[in-house]
């Protein structure tokens, strides 16, 4: 068993990152995607003297555009699919993208992308039909592709064919409950176009992605991937595996995951997603989990595991509950679930989120797997000299975040505090508060952590408007986007800077002629 402060391979040297989900990238066509503007933010990273690019997770989101509540933890999200490349092979002309070069550039407009972005992707699957060869000879062959991820593929194209078959509800009202057991050739009739639509798309996505991820690592940047412990509800995930989850013969969910009442929020936090059956998931040694983690491994470096005190303790609300309040504290699956998934991955490329109330027996499973938590810097100034996230009380086994995606700006954060918490900001740091997003970004290059993750606002020097989600806010989040210019001017103007910060404090080394 690992000793306490053993980092895994992947962290064995310092180094700095930016989170910036893909959706946030400047662009033409409504978001963020996977071509030429990703590739310059990589130009971007590599010039700064970043190593790792860490983002939110990349599946395809449903009601309410939470990267974290998806209809599979392993498919793409169809949104980022680069839309140019089909100018240049002929399957879409520039009046057919006319549409999309409306939306405001500042923010994603998820209504309007759902309107106008499908038809786009739909046209360009016609196309294909008609000539295959021309995107093939590119991408490889969507039959290969089908036999090589058909484990997750299939289940995800036949949910989301039968989805639209009835009317975009979710799962548990469909009228046939014996929809999961059909086969691709048993589908009915009406759904089998779209069946093959939904793999087309993933077949885009995950061609784009790898060659994204090559020139990633060709510029010697990593990707550090997201992967909320729980499923969303309404997934393929669990529409075709229910018997791992905690979910009667019916359909009904017995209980489901949030969160205590605690001093921020008297009802608690009610996710609402289905609880794991563990006992069922270790009687295969946890296979659903070993593939779900291997999918996301084909995509990223590293995995953020979000929520990771839940494999050593979590909280279990009966499903007829309107609120946390009524809940119980279960045992996890902890070290035994964790020995498994080494025998698999024994590099450990994986991070945990290890954030807010955590008891000593969630940092002794973390720490005795070997695997890094996290800090957060803006946690860090209540006043207490011993509180953990203050740099001079850092383990070198926490990752720190000026911020995370759940949080405000670095400005946002410092001017929404009280004037004690800010003087206490002012006299630690010992600066004057003028710049306080770029103090954090100094101190946290200047920290003992091996790796610091930089929230792409703060590098922008942005305030609240720039939030990217609010916890607890149903309306308004995920939707902030980074603006060329904003971009042009970070890339010409503070690259250099970055840079030499990274050198300064050893986090890359100067290359010698």
């Amino acid at each position: 068993m690992p000793h306490d402060n053993i980092l895994p391979g992947w962290l064995s040297n310092r180094g700095a990152g930016v989170l910036l989900h893909v959706s946030s990238l400047p662009g033409d066509y409504g978001i963020g995607c996977l071509g030429k503007h990703a590739r310059q933010w990589i130009d971007f990273l590599s010039d700064a003297g970043f190593s790792y690019w860490q983002m939110c997770p990349l599946g395809p989101t449903g009601f309410g555009d939470s990267p974290y509540q998806v209809f599979s933890s392993s498919a793409g999200n169809p949104y980022f699919i680069d839309l140019e490349i089909f100018l240049s092979n002929g399957y879409l002309s520039n009046e057919d993208l006319a549409s999309l070069n409306q939306f405001d550039p500042t923010e994603v407009n998820y209504g309007g992308l759902y309107k106008l972005f499908y038809p786009v992707l739909r046209k360009i699957f016609e196309k294909f039909i008609q000539d295959p060869l021309s995107l093939e000879d590119q991408y490889g062959s969507i039959e290969s592709f089908k036999n090589l991820h058909q484990d997750w593929l299939f289940p995800f194209a036949k949910f989301q064919s039968l989805k639209i078959l009835h009317n975009l509800k979710p799962w548990w009202e469909w009228n046939n409950d014996g929809e999961y057991h059909l086969t691709e050739s048993t589908l009915p009739e009406s759904c089998v176009a779209e069946f093959e639509f939904q793999i087309f798309l993933q077949y885009l996505f995950r061609s784009q992605w790898n060659e994204l991820h090559q020139y990633a690592n060709s510029k010697e940047i990593s990707l550090i991937g997201d992967l909320p412990i729980y499923v969303a509800p309404d997934s393929a995930d669990i529409w075709a595996n229910r018997e791992l989850f905690q979910i009667d013969e019916n359909g009904n969910f017995e209980a489901v995951a949030g969160v205590p009442p605690d001093y921020f929020n008297q009802d608690g936090q009610l996710w609402g997603n289905p609880l794991y059956n563990w006992e069922t998931m270790q009687s295969d040694e946890f296979n659903w989990w070993k593939k779900r983690i291997r999918n996301q491994l084909d995509l990223f470096e590293v995995i953020r595991i979000d929520h990771f005190r839940a494999f050593h303790d979590f909280w279990s609300i009966p499903s007829s509950s309107k609120t946390a309040q009524h809940g119980t504290w279960q045992k996890g699956p902890g070290f035994k679930f964790w020995k498994s998934i080494m025998t698999e991955f024994p590099e450990l490329p994986f991070l945990a989120e290890d954030l807010g109330d955590i008891s000593k027996g969630v940092r002794h499973l973390r720490r005795s797997i070997g695997v890094p938590g996290m800090a957060v810097m803006q946690f860090a100034f209540d006043g207490n000299s011993k509180n953990l996230y203050l740099p001079h009380n850092l383990a070198n086994d926490l990752v720190l975040y000026t911020g995370t995606h759940d949080n405000d700006t670095s400005i946002g954060w410092y001017y929404s505090i009280n004037e004690e918490t800010r003087s206490f900001f002012r006299s630690y740091l010992n600066v004057d508060g003028t710049t306080p997003g770029w103090d954090l970004i100094r101190y946290s290059y200047r920290s003992v952590s091996q790796l610091v993750i930089i929230l792409a606002q703060d590098l922008l020097s942005l305030g609240s408007e720039a939030r990217f989600n609010t916890p607890g806010e149903p309306s308004g989040n995920w939707k902030w986007r980074m603006t060329q210019n904003q971009f042009d001017e970070l890339h010409n103007h503070s690259a250099p800077y970055l840079r030499e910060q990274a050198l300064l404090t050893g986090r890359i080394e100067e290359i010698s002629n």
